[in-house]
């Protein structure tokens, strides 16, 4: 089953996952050792999944397209700046590079805009698609954290 929208993902994906841009978020690491690239594809997934179990009236190609490019803001967040600021000011920059390299649909970009509600309090999802983006994220943000966690604790990493 899994292997089965792990499919039907990378189908919905296949005119972005492999250009030269998109693949920039694999430079970059997420959460321990998971690239933006692998972050932001996990988060596509889960939201996919959530919508197939629970049958969710979703526009499917627009939920997995905003999930994946949820964190397209191309920077490494670590280093001092802009890192500083990075969870209220990602979004906005993120959003800027899906309209600016990707010509991506308002609809597209307002899932990425408000994904990192409550914290852009003023930017909450108006859509079923950006809220279940907005929760895939934080919810593989979590499990990404304590993988990462777990590998430190086990010296596997």
């Amino acid at each position: 089953m899994k292997e089965q929208h792990n499919y039907q993902v990378f189908e919905l994906l296949k005119s972005l996952y492999h250009q030269q841009i998109v693949l920039e978020m694999k430079n970059y690491i997420q959460h321990g050792t998971v690239t933006t690239y692998e972050h932001c594809l996990n988060v596509a997934i889960l939201s996919y999944v959530w919508a197939e179990k629970l049958h969710l009236p979703v526009d499917k190609q627009l939920l997995v397209t905003g999930a994946f490019l949820h964190d397209f803001y191309l920077y490494d967040w670590h280093v001092k700046e802009p890192g500083r600021w990075h969870g209220f000011n990602h979004p906005a920059i993120a959003e800027m590079n899906a309209q600016e390299f990707l010509h991506q649909s308002k609809e597209v970009t307002d899932i990425i805009r408000t994904h990192m509600w409550p914290l852009t309090f003023r930017n909450h999802p108006t859509s079923l698609e950006g809220w279940i983006v907005c929760l895939a994220d934080k919810t593989v943000t979590v499990w990404e954290v304590w993988q990462s966690f777990s590998q430190r604790l086990s010296g596997k990493e």
